[in-house]
């Protein structure tokens, strides 16, 4: 039965990469496989072919004296992993199966035995390549024997997590047919994870000492003092078993691997035995769980984000029968969105960082306020370029209802309006937020470049003019390459995956800040032209909200024609014969 089960998976991998290569023979799929071979070679496998003449920027070694500080904070982190398996999950035990194998192997003379290993070993598949993947991205490969030794490591941690998550999925579904309820379950999980948090709080207050300046003064002495907190009292029988799996990953040479290799090969066997030995029901939980998945896996290929929900979302405000059409599709857009953003989330958002800037503003001499507000600044920066690439509630995710979109007695323009205003909005609400802290809370970089609460205030009004406009824009840019080549994009299942999906995301990426770029130039001319007359004359301060205005109003005209272009290229937009490059 294991070799049949083996053949399958064999000849499923051949299967699927014989149709990718057989894609190949499409442009789209041929530029975008091989801009994403160039890449990853680029910035991962010519470490691993040309290790000696090459500097890497990861050497892959550990620094002397840190072995045991990474060992505990990796076996703090399965931990926290292991506990959260057991803590946070509420349904039965479900094996992710497709609904192709669930139609043949769920009705054939299969044991439950037998379906675990075929998971088993279907899982293996993913986690060598997670394996492979991990290595080469923190540049082991080309180091010696280390790298098939990390390799090793690698594999072993994610084997034992990946049984111990089934194992625990197993006994939940045991619990639950016993009468244990998830809330009974999660209750004594917390009673165990807080006296255990109180056993080593106390014993440590008992007998360890208090941190010194020479401690907290660098990393390597913030990492010895750790060390030395969990090396005593309760912790180190607590860490145990989760150091033994972390250890070969860290062994410096093969015999030091071999030494600590066969505990954590003993701990997987154990969890292998548990797994196999569970005579648990997990059909019917199986069909849901794919049923989802193949939910899910559509709503992300049309760049829907947010989680499936069983009932629709209620809208942020009600849609009257009369007004304005672009709200209409504001409004639609903002259903789309869910959960992922709304006013709710927002405010939750602010309700966790405003403490935490108020307490940072309370100690601003000693740095943490300005740390805060540089965080947030550099935060609402990047929200310029990876907003857009996050939502995607837009003619992007309508590409497959274009032809309805176009059955509206609407000009392009309106259409194209009411599809861009939903991301605008909620990117701009978020910056202002960000912009708000930064403008709270960074001072400056001392000695002599400090800002006082003037500048401050000046420049992030003038971020919150100018942002709205830069959102527009960077949110135009993927709108109009839909537009004008939709046939390079994903419109459903039949989209791609693999490295030629990733190749075509660089393409687009690229692309995108190019032109973004170019848009940049008539915007910097303004504020130029708005910002060194003040700047000469009066004073620098004064001059920022000019050179603001004169920003604005090159980024408002070219925002007017751009929803012109596109109001155009969508009245001209025929998906249905648009051909397949």
């Amino acid at each position: 039965m294991i070799s049949a089960l083996l053949y399958l998976q064999v000849q499923t991998f051949r299967n699927r990469m014989r149709l990718r290569f057989q894609r190949l023979r499409k442009p789209k799929y041929l530029a975008g496989a091989l801009v994403g071979f160039a890449y990853f070679y680029f910035y991962i496998f010519r470490y691993a072919f040309h290790a000696r003449s090459v500097s890497r920027p990861f050497a892959g070694q550990i620094p002397g004296g840190m072995p045991g500080v990474f060992e505990t904070l990796g076996a703090l982190a399965l931990l926290v992993i292991v506990v959260l398996a057991w803590l946070i999950p509420h349904g039965r035990a479900a094996l992710s199966f497709t609904e192709a194998e669930i139609a043949f192997l769920f009705p054939a003379p299969i044991s439950r035995r037998a379906l675990i290993h075929f998971k088993l070993l279907k899982s293996q598949t993913a986690i060598l390549f997670t394996t492979l993947f991990l290595t080469l991205v923190t540049g082991r490969f080309g180091s010696g024997q280390n790298a098939w030794i990390h390799a090793a490591g690698w594999w072993i941690i994610l084997s034992t997590l990946n049984l111990h998550f089934l194992g625990s999925s197993f006994a939940r579904t045991l619990l639950l047919e016993k009468g244990v309820s998830n809330w009974k379950r999660r209750a004594v999980v917390l009673l165990l994870v807080a006296l255990a948090a109180g056993a080593v709080y106390f014993w440590s207050r008992e007998t360890m000492r208090a941190p010194g300046p020479r401690d907290l003064e660098s990393v390597p002495g913030i990492g010895a003092y750790l060390q030395e907190v969990f090396a005593s009292g309760p912790a180190p029988y607590l860490l145990f078993p989760f150091r033994m799996i972390v250890r070969p990953f860290l062994a410096p040479g093969l015999p030091v691997f071999v030494s600590a290799a066969w505990p954590a090969l003993l701990l997987l066997l154990l969890h292998y035995a548990w797994v196999v030995r569970s005579d648990v029901s997990f059909e019917e939980g199986s069909l849901a769980l794919s049923r989802r998945l193949a939910e899910r896996v559509t709503a992300l290929r049309k760049g829907n984000f947010e989680p499936i929900r069983k009932k629709a979302s209620k809208p942020l405000f009600a849609l009257h029968p009369t007004g304005s059409p672009v709200i209409a599709l504001l409004w639609k857009n903002l259903i789309a969105m869910g959960n992922m953003f709304n006013i709710r989330m927002l405010l939750v958002i602010f309700a966790i960082l405003t403490p935490s800037a108020i307490a940072a503003l309370q100690v601003q001499g000693q740095g943490a306020g300005t740390l805060f507000g540089m965080l947030a600044g550099i935060l609402a920066i990047w929200s310029i370029f990876l907003g857009p690439q996050m939502l995607r509630q837009d003619l992007r995710q309508d590409l497959p209802n274009t032809d309805i979109l176009k059955l509206f007695p609407l000009p392009g323009w309106q259409v194209v309006l009411g599809e861009l205003l939903s991301p605008v909005i909620v990117l701009t609400i978020i910056q202002w937020f960000l912009v708000f802290m930064f403008a709270l809370l960074f001072q400056g970089f001392p000695p002599g470049h400090s800002l006082g609460w003037a500048e401050r205030i000046v420049i992030g009004l003038s971020a919150c003019l100018l942002l709205p406009l830069l959102n527009f824009i960077s949110i135009a840019i993927p709108n109009a390459a839909v537009l004008l080549y939709p046939g390079w994009f994903q419109a459903g299942k039949e989209g791609p995956h693999g490295i030629e999906a990733t190749g075509q995301r660089i393409i687009f990426v690229l692309g995108q800040m190019v032109a973004f770029v170019v848009v940049l130039l008539p915007a910097a001319i303004g504020f130029a032209l708005g910002y060194i007359p003040i700047a000469a004359f009066i004073h620098p301060v004064a001059a920022i909200p000019a050179g603001a205005v004169g920003a604005a109003v090159a980024l408002a005209a070219e925002s007017a024609l751009a929803l012109l272009l596109l109001g155009k290229w969508f009245d001209k937009l025929d998906v249905s014969s648009e051909p397949q490059v």
